[in-house]
C-alpha cells in the first residue's frame, strides 16, 4: 500500500481506539491490507502513542495459543507494544482493580511475563534466551477488538495494536529462584483460572507455543524480519500470550490465578466499570 494510505488507515485505527468503538474490519474494505502493511501501520499508531507522552515497556505477543488459531480465524502469532501508560505492577498481596470500561469487547488472559536483563541474542535457542531473563511473573492482559464480534484477520490484528488493552503484571520472581531445570518447567506446569472464586479454565506453559520461551523465540525472528531497527532490548518486559483460552469479562467480576509446579505466584483483579 502506499504510504500516505497507511497513514490515513493509522489515523482511522488509532481513533477507533481512542474513541473506544469498533470498526469494520480493514481486511474488509481493503483488499490488499497484507500483514506487512498491518506491521507498519502498528507502528505509526505507536510513533504517535509516544509523540503524546507515552513510554513503551516492552511487548506483547498474541494469539501463541495454537488451540486459539481456528476460534479467530488466524495462523500465526502476532505482537504489539506495551506502555507505561498501560501496563500496572499488582503485589501479590494486593488485589488489582481494573476499569474495563475503556474497552471495546473485552477479554482476559492469564500469562507469563518476563523481564529481560540483557537484550537477547537474535536466535532461538530458549537457553541463551532464558540467560537474559532476570524475573518472571504471572500477569492478566486485558484484550480488547475494535472489529464486531472478535471477527477478523491477522492484519486486522496487527494494525490493532495486536488486541492490547492493559497488562497487570504480578509479583516478580527472580530467574536464579526458580530451580536450575527452568526450561523444562516453563513448559510442563500448570495454572487455574478462577473468575468469582469459581474455576474458568486450565491451562499449561506447552499451550504457548511449547512454551513461553519458544513465544519469545518466535517475537524475536518476526521483529528481525518486519522491524529489524527496533530489536528487544535489556530493561523490556514480554507477555507471552494466554495460556487458557481468552474469556469474556464483565464489570463486577472477581479473577485470580493460581500456579503449579512453578514457584511463581498467582494475581487478583476485580473487574469495575
Amino acid at each position: 500500500m502506499m504510504a500516505q494510505n497507511l497513514r490515513t488507515v493509522a489515523q482511522r485505527m488509532k481513533a477507533a481506539q481512542d474513541e473506544a468503538r469498533q470498526i469494520e474490519p480493514l481486511t474488509s474494505e481493503l483488499s490488499d491490507f497484507e500483514v506487512a502493511s498491518a506491521y507498519e501501520v502498528a507502528h505509526l499508531i505507536h510513533e504517535q502513542r509516544m509523540s503524546e507522552g507515552a513510554s513503551p515497556l516492552g511487548r506483547k505477543i498474541g494469539f501463541t495459543n495454537y488451540d486459539l488459531w481456528p476460534v479467530y480465524g488466524v495462523r500465526e502469532p502476532i505482537w504489539g507494544y506495551v506502555y507505561d501508560t498501560t501496563v500496572d505492577y499488582v503485589s501479590s498481596i494486593a488485589t488489582a482493580t481494573c476499569d474495563i470500561s475503556r474497552f471495546t469487547e473485552p477479554k482476559i488472559e492469564p500469562e507469563i511475563v518476563f523481564h529481560f536483563r540483557t537484550a537477547p541474542p537474535a536466535d532461538s535457542d530458549p537457553t541463551a534466551i532464558l540467560d537474559c531473563i532476570d524475573w518472571i511473573a504471572n500477569g492478566f492482559e486485558i484484550v480488547q477488538s475494535h472489529f464486531p464480534g472478535w471477527k477478523f484477520t491477522a492484519a486486522d490484528t496487527i494494525a490493532d495494536s495486536a488486541l492490547h488493552g492493559c497488562l497487570l503484571v504480578g509479583e516478580p520472581r527472580a530467574r536464579h529462584q526458580l530451580g536450575a531445570d527452568l526450561t523444562a518447567v516453563l513448559k510442563r506446569f500448570s495454572i487455574n483460572l478462577f473468575c468469582n472464586g469459581k474455576v474458568r479454565d486450565t491451562g499449561h506453559g506447552a499451550n504457548v507455543l511449547g512454551s513461553p520461551l519458544a513465544a519469545v523465540a518466535h517475537l524475536i525472528q518476526v521483529i528481525v524480519q518486519r522491524l529489524p531497527g527496533d530489536p528487544l532490548r535489556a530493561g523490556e518486559i514480554v507477555t507471552t500470550g494466554t495460556l487458557t483460552a481468552a474469556h469474556a469479562v464483565s464489570p463486577g467480576e472477581t479473577w485470580h490465578t493460581e500456579l503449579d509446579g512453578i514457584d511463581v505466584s498467582g494475581l487478583r483483579v476485580n473487574l469495575v466499570a
